[in-house]
């Protein structure tokens, strides 16, 4: 009986213990955001971020079939073994000017066959393009919209999706075109989703919300970020974004920071931690 009482008592304990910790989020870490950390210590970044709370990593250190030095299934291993689980991947290759022109992306494409063999060996379920130039012409935007198919389709083939991430330069206009708006209408929604960086719509003097319900379901990862750390501008409507991601069709959340008030340890944490915090965020997206 005395052992009884005492296992009761432990379990609730443990009860209160529980109740007292913050819920765990499912929220994703661009890696991007500790860049000096893991290029000095790779294994104590990683591990770091699972650490913190984090469930899942963007990586932004892809290159010839290796992430920040470690074979595809050594980085699955690493970020696994960290608690975390291997989601997406900033990675591209621009078109040449001969491509271009000719629209024959025989080169490019062999690029990124491997660039997906390693993606799919690594377990990512997303390969998101982080940059393009503003293209001279709608033409050559329409190419890049073709290729831009072309690479979803086969992403597609290996059981991931392809996206494509904003700055503030796809606002301004090609000929009498906003470029996000003519990529977003001339791209295949089968083959290509967008990652919405919410600051970066903001700094374009655009709404993030406009576009969650002009394009619904469009914007199946949003980068949640801010000009430091996460609220600490008062320049994003972080709740507002929240309370819409259903007509976004957002299915993860990833922080992202770029520059930092504190070390970037404690920004990234305290990003966490405002997610975390806040209630309109939900425990996880894909449910």
């Amino acid at each position: 009986t005395l052992l009884m009482l005492l296992t009761s008592c432990s379990s609730q304990t443990e009860k209160q213990t529980e109740e007292k910790l913050p819920e765990k989020k499912d929220i994703a870490l661009q890696l991007y955001s500790l860049r000096d950390s893991i290029s000095k210590d790779y294994a104590g970044t990683i591990k770091k971020a699972g650490e913190m709370g984090f469930t899942a990593v963007e990586a932004a250190g892809y290159a010839d079939g290796i992430f920040y030095g470690k074979t595809p299934e050594e980085f699955k291993a690493d970020v696994e073994a960290a608690g975390m689980e291997v989601l997406s991947s900033h990675t591209t290759k621009q078109l040449t000017d001969k491509e271009l022109k000719s629209k024959d992306f025989t080169e490019s494409l062999a690029w990124w066959d491997e660039c997906i063999k390693a993606h799919k060996a690594a377990g990512m379920k997303y390969i998101v393009a982080p940059w393009m130039d503003v293209p001279k012409s709608l033409k050559d935007l329409q190419t890049y919209c073709e290729y831009y198919n072309e690479i979803g389709k086969r992403c597609k083939e290996n059981g991931m999706l392809f996206g494509y991430h904003n700055h503030a330069h796809e606002f301004t206009k090609i000929e009498d075109k906003v470029m996000y708006d003519y990529m977003l209408e001339n791209t295949n929604p089968e083959h290509v989703f967008f990652q919405m960086d919410v600051y970066w719509v903001v700094r374009g003097q655009q709404s993030p919300i406009d576009y969650f319900n002009k394009y619904k379901g469009r914007f199946i990862l949003l980068h949640i970020k801010d000009n430091k750390e996460l609220g600490q501008s008062g320049m994003v409507g972080f709740d507002a974004i929240f309370k819409n991601t259903d007509a976004a069709g957002t299915k993860h959340l990833i922080v992202e920071v770029e520059k930092y008030n504190f070390t970037p340890e404690e920004s990234v944490k305290k990003s966490l931690d405002y997610l975390i915090e806040c209630p309109l965020v939900k425990t996880n997206y894909t449910n």
